[in-house]
C-alpha cells in the first residue's frame, strides 16, 4: 500500500497527469450536478417528451453565447405568463357576473434579427359563453397594430405568422417583419414593444389566461434541436451515461481478463488450453459487427450492449500478454514459499499472483476508458443507440439525420464532439502519466 500510495504522489511531478485529473473531476462533478439538478425521470421525460413540453423554445437556434461574439445580435427566445407574474393581468368585475381582463407585457427589442415566431397560448375557463378578447401591438415609434379579435375556448393556441386575416391587413406575407420594421422604410425598429390583450368574460369564476411566447434565433447555453428539445438536457446526463459505461467496460474487461489468465496459468492442462483456444477464435471475431447485430436485432439497450461489449473484451491480447508475466511469477520464490506451507490454489491466485500485476492493470484501465465511451457514443452514432437515453452520441446521430453540418448548425455537433474529445484527453493524459510511474522502462532520465 506504501507503495502504491508514493506511486500516486509521483503524479504531481506530471503536468499532464493534473490536467488529466483536473478534466476528470470536472467530468464527475457534471454528472453529480445533473443527477441532483435533472433527476433520471425528469431526464427522460424532457428527452422523449414532445411539443407539449418544449414548445416554448424555438427550433434549430444556436446558444445564446454566440452573441457575445457576433457583431449582429441575435433575437433571444423568452415566455412570459399570467399565471405566474411575468405577464402583468387586472380583472375587473362587471354587473351581472362579467368581467374585464386586461393584460401587458412590455419588453425591449435590441437585436438585429427578427425572431422566427410569436405565439399566445390562451386558457379560459367557462360553462357556455364563451370569452372574448382582443390583441393589440404597440410599437416604440408610438403606433398601435390591432392584432386580432377572438372568442376563446378552453384552450387556444395563436401564431402570429400564420394569421392569414392578419397577412392582408398589414398587406404581407411576412408578419413578423412587419410588426418589428418601419410601415415606410421597412427598416428594423429596436426599443420597446407592448402586447396589450383585453377581453371579457360573460359568466361567474369565468378567467382568461395568457401565455406569450418570442422564439428568437438564439436560445440558452446550449442551443435546440429538430424537437425544440434544449440540448442542455442530453449534453448534461451525457456525462454520467458516458462515465458510468466506459468505467464499467473498461472495469470489467481489465478485472476478468486478468483473473482468468490467472486461473489459465496456475491451473494449467486443459484449463488453460480452453482459455487460450477461445482467445484465439474471439480475436478473429468482428467486435463492431457483432454490437451491429446484436443492437439491430435483439436490442439497443445500453445494458445489453455495454454486457457485449464486456463479454466480447476479455478473450483478448492481454490474455495472452498476462499469461506471460504469470508464468514468470509462477516460478518465483515466494510463489513456492506459499506452496511449501500449504496455501490453496485459489488463495495463491488472488492473493499472491494478481496483486503482483496491479501496477500494470492500473494505467491500461484508465487508458481504456475513452475507447468505451467513444465506442458507445459511435453506436449511437450508427442509428443503434438506447432509444431512452440522452447521450452525447444520439445528439450526434440527431443532427446528423438532420442535416445540421450542411445547414449550418454547427454547434449541434460541435458541443457533443468536444465533450467526447475532453473526455478522452483527460483519461488518456492520467493514463499515459500512470504508465510512466508503474512502468519504469518508459520514465524519463
Amino acid at each position: 500500500m506504501n507503495a502504491m500510495r508514493n506511486s500516486f504522489q509521483k503524479l504531481l511531478y506530471y503536468p499532464s497527469a493534473i490536467v488529466g485529473i483536473l478534466m476528470i473531476l470536472l467530468l464527475v462533478f457534471t454528472a453529480v450536478y445533473a443527477m441532483i439538478k435533472i433527476p433520471y425521470r425528469e431526464a427522460i421525460r424532457l428527452w422523449r417528451g414532445g411539443e407539449e413540453v418544449w414548445y416554448q423554445n424555438p427550433k434549430f437556434a444556436p446558444p445564446a453565447w454566440i452573441n457575445l461574439f457576433s457583431a449582429k445580435k441575435y433575437a433571444e427566445s423568452f415566455s412570459a405568463r399570467t399565471t405566474d407574474g411575468t405577464m402583468t393581468k387586472e380583472v375587473t368585475p362587471g354587473a351581472k357576473g362579467t368581467s374585464t381582463m386586461s393584460a401587458a407585457y412590455t419588453f425591449n427589442f435590441s437585436y438585429d434579427y427578427l425572431p422566427q415566431d410569436m405565439i399566445l397560448y390562451l386558457t379560459s375557463t367557462y360553462q357556455a359563453k364563451e370569452p372574448f378578447i382582443s390583441v393589440e401591438w404597440l410599437t416604440p415609434d408610438g403606433r398601435k397594430i390591432r392584432i386580432v379579435n377572438m372568442a376563446l375556448s378552453q384552450k387556444q393556441t395563436y401564431r402570429f405568422s400564420q394569421d392569414e386575416k392578419l397577412k392582408v391587413k398589414l398587406k404581407t406575407d411576412n408578419v413578423i417583419k412587419k410588426l418589428f420594421s418601419d410601415p415606410d422604410t421597412g427598416n428594423l425598429i429596436k426599443g420597446k414593444y407592448q402586447l396589450l390583450i383585453t377581453g371579457a368574460t360573460f359568466e361567474p369564476d369565468s378567467d382568461i389566461n395568457v401565455e406569450y411566447v418570442f422564439h428568437g434565433q438564439v436560445y440558452g447555453l446550449a442551443g435546440t434541436d429538430q424537437a425544440r428539445r434544449d440540448l442542455m438536457v442530453p449534453l448534461l446526463w451525457g456525462a454520467p451515461i458516458a462515465l458510468a459505461f466506459g468505467l464499467i467496460a473498461s472495469l470489467g474487461t481489465s478485472v476478468l481478463t486478468m483473473v482468468i489468465a490467472a486461473v489459465g496459468t496456475w491451473y494449467g492442462g486443459w484449463v488453460d488450453e480452453l482459455i487460450q483456444r477461445i482467445t484465439e477464435i474471439n480475436l478473429v471475431l468482428p467486435f463492431l459487427a457483432i454490437l451491429i447485430l446484436i443492437g439491430t436485432f435483439y436490442s439497443r439497450s445500453i445494458w445489453v450492449i455495454l454486457g457485449a461489449t464486456i463479454a466480447l473484451s476479455i478473450f483478448t491480447g492481454a490474455i495472452k500478454g498476462y499469461r506471460s508475466i504469470f508464468v514468470q511469477v509462477k516460478e518465483s520464490m515466494y510463489i513456492e514459499a506459499a506452496r511449501a506451507y500449504g496455501a490453496s490454489g485459489p488463495r495463491i491466485v488472488f492473493f499472491y499472483l494478481i496483486p503482483r500485476m496491479i501496477p500494470l492493470l492500473i494505467p491500461g484501465l484508465v487508458a481504456s476508458v475513452p475507447a468505451f465511451v467513444f465506442l458507445e457514443a459511435s453506436l449511437a452514432v450508427l442509428g443503434l443507440g438506447d432509444p431512452v437515453l440522452p447521450t452525447w452520441g444520439k445528439i450526434i446521430d440527431d443532427a446528423q439525420r438532420n442535416g445540421a453540418l450542411y445547414r449550418g448548425y454547427y454547434y449541434w455537433i460541435l458541443e457533443p464532439a468536444t465533450l467526447l474529445m475532453l473526455t478522452g484527453l483527460g483519461f488518456a493524459m492520467l493514463g499515459f502519466a500512470l504508465d510512466r510511474i508503474f512502468n519504469p522502462k518508459l520514465r524519463e532520465v
